[in-house]
């Protein structure tokens, strides 16, 4: 059986997105005035905690004028640093009475309500960014691109890899041919804990309840359950909130690959795994192994595991002339391969040795990543990861998920935005 959101289907969807527009009184008004190039821009923030906090830090050049979170006391936490935003527990309301105000929309909210969220930004004329993945499911990826086109505004996806000078490093040597032909590259991401501690089992504050974590706002079109406060706190376990390991950690590194070698997407992929390690009711797996074949005898292997912290996290290529090895976000090495496996009249790639710090002065690029959609809102770069790029980095992902949850492999048709499963 073929999947595919025909364009009835899409345009149907998409239809519903205005209605529910309107369900909310939203007003698109006028869109924020234009700002110079030395003008401050007015943001507004979907989300506070963890990637979101840190995306908002990473706009302290800018005025923060309002903040919205469905938890009240994470609220109260961001609003103590800007104080003079102003304050909201529901996006929708904070769209539609600021949208004479802000320029932009910062969206770090649970990966169920990326689209709603996003739209309705768009819809009002603000400009976007959105944490990483870009959707939940792949056809809500197609109803944000639609909402990019009509609107003509600026998105951005956190897949901050696309700012590092490591990769772009990466990419430069690559494309300079030093590796010789490169058909396999490999991905990976360890971690572990201790027994008190399990991956994504984040602390619950105990004075967690219905009122002032306002849960049914945090479900919003998931489906309807009882307050459960590890859904809400841990909501990367549950299958209704999130891809797992597919796509909070798989896609930063297929994305990496993408950009390194000018892929966009896969044509296959094999994902098996299971809950081995932390066995305390989460619904998504701890260990995975993924094979992605692509249309120019290309071949990813990516694997994941919550047990061992020994190997960390990386992505290799392994080309017939050298290997590039990319360590923990912060070491690029080139290793040659042996002369003996070499053909007559080629020659092995340099050995090489990059440190992001030391070569280029540069940590996490997580802030750079958001300077660069700033600097692009004023039009002084391009966007490093466009809604398109994410995108297509978001379909690998959810691609690994369907695979894993449904046992078999499946087959993606990237010209007609179908999948089937064999």
């Amino acid at each position: 059986m073929s999947h595919r959101l025909d364009r009835r289907e899409f345009l149907g969807q998409s239809a519903a997105l205005g209605a529910l527009a309107v369900a909310w009184h939203v007003n698109p008004g006028r869109a924020a005035e234009s700002k110079s190039a030395n003008e401050k821009l007015n943001i507004a923030a979907i989300g506070t905690m963890n990637r979101a906090g840190a995306n908002i830090s990473g706009t302290d050049s800018e005025n923060i004028v309002a903040l919205c979170d469905v938890d009240e006391n994470l609220l109260g936490r961001a609003a103590e640093k800007y104080a003079e935003a102003r304050k909201y527990r529901d996006f929708r309301k904070m769209l539609e009475q600021e949208a004479d105000r802000i320029d932009a929309v910062l969206v770090g909210t649970p990966d169920h309500c990326h689209a709603p969220a996003t739209t309705m930004a768009l819809r009002l004329g603000k400009h976007v960014y959105c944490e990483k993945p870009l959707t939940h499911t792949i056809e809500e990826g197609y109803q944000i691109l639609q909402a990019v086109e009509e609107s003509g505004k600026k998105f951005q996806v956190g897949t901050q890899r696309r700012s590092s000078k490591i990769y772009m490093k990466a990419k430069e040597i690559y494309e300079s041919g030093a590796l010789g032909e490169v058909v396999y590259a490999r991905a990976y991401w360890y971690r572990n804990g201790p027994d008190r501690d399990p991956a994504w089992r984040y602390a619950i504050p105990d004075d967690a309840d219905p009122q002032n974590t306002d849960y049914q706002k945090f479900l919003g079109e998931a489906p309807e359950t009882p307050f459960d406060r590890n859904r809400y706190f841990q909501w990367r376990l549950y299958w209704d909130y999130s891809g797992g390991i597919s796509t909070d950690l798989l896609v930063h590194q297929t994305d990496a690959i993408h950009m390194i070698t000018g892929r966009t997407h896969c044509k296959s992929v094999a994902c098996t795994g299971g809950i081995h390690a932390w066995e305390d009711g989460r619904e998504v797996p701890d260990t995975i192994t993924a094979g992605f074949e692509y249309p120019d005898d290309f071949h990813i292997n990516y694997s994941v595991a919550f047990s061992n912290a020994h190997f960390g996290y990386g992505e290799e290529l392994l080309g017939r002339l050298g290997t590039m090895v990319i360590k923990d976000l912060s070491d690029l090495y080139v290793y040659p391969e042996d002369q003996r496996y070499i053909s007559q009249g080629k020659q092995p790639a340099p050995e090489m040795h990059f440190n992001s710090q030391k070569d280029f002065a540069q940590g996490n690029p997580t802030n750079e990543h958001m300077r660069n959609f700033i600097d692009a809102l004023l039009d002084k770069a391009e966007l490093n990861c466009p809604a398109i790029v994410g995108h297509q980095a978001a379909v690998t992902g959810h691609l690994a998920t369907l695979s894993y949850r449904n046992d078999k492999k499946v087959f993606w048709d990237n010209e007609e935005g179908r999948y089937h499963f064999s």
